[in-house]
């Protein structure tokens, strides 16, 4: 999979890919990933990526130009044909399953917003949609960048050592984890579950199944009202 960031702070990911799943994933080549700066596509010898908004009002907005510069550039120095996403508080919420989405893809441009956002013909006639990681404000796209990067990677055919634990992990089912336990089996006084210890892998497989169920309910309702409604839709 080839991964290409867009942004005009390329230094934030200094050192951040190099360490863990990620870092193996890219040593092993089965990612690809570029850090783009934008302002090598600004025309003026400023390299301005940013102005006042038309209408006034606080803050910059990116300007489209260096970032369709930049698309069309990228997308013509290769034969796959990428995904486009911009990272937007405007976006559609980042979820697990939007992750296996991408995933599938060969080739993912993330574009990295700023300051009060992007000229919005860059949503409207160069990305393929808008992704958001929250109801929240962060001061740039990057770090969205790297969640979905990081989120998407580890889904990736043969990257994790273990071939079915990315499909073990929250949120494959629509539910969270059950709760995991490693040595010792007692620890200042609190004892892992008898069943984890009983070797009977049935009763093992039915209470972790119990337990996510539990433990879903309780943290995130909402998690079982999405999952009650897809089966919904799906008869």
């Amino acid at each position: 999979m080839i991964v290409e960031i867009l942004t005009i702070f390329p230094g934030i990911f200094s050192g951040l890919f190099d360490h863990g799943m990620v870092a193996q994933a890219r040593k092993k080549k089965q990612v690809e990933l570029n850090i783009v700066d934008l302002r090598q596509y600004a025309r003026d010898k400023h390299r301005t990526v940013d102005d006042r908004p038309y209408g006034g009002g606080p803050g910059m907005v990116m300007k489209p130009e260096p970032i369709f510069l930049a698309v069309e550039d990228l997308t013509s120095r290769r034969p796959e044909k990428p995904r486009i996403c911009l990272l937007s508080p405007q976006g559609k919420r980042f979820d697990q399953e939007k992750a296996k989405e991408l995933s599938l893809t060969t080739r993912l441009i993330l574009i990295c917003g700023r300051y009060e956002g992007v000229d919005q013909r860059v949503a409207d006639y160069v990305a393929d949609e808008e992704i958001s990681i929250g109801d929240f404000i962060l001061t740039g796209g990057e770090l969205a960048a790297a969640v979905v990067v990081d989120a998407v990677t580890r889904l990736l055919p043969g990257v994790l050592g273990e071939g079915t634990s990315a499909l073990e992990e929250s949120f494959m089912e629509g539910l969270l984890d059950y709760p995991q336990y490693t040595r010792p089996a007692e620890f200042r006084g609190w004892k892992v579950p008898e069943v984890l210890l009983s070797g009977d892998h049935e009763e093992i497989r039915s209470w972790r199944e119990q337990e996510a169920l539990r433990r879903t309910a309780s943290l995130r309702p909402d998690l079982l009202e999405c999952r009650e409604s897809k089966k919904g839709d799906a008869r």
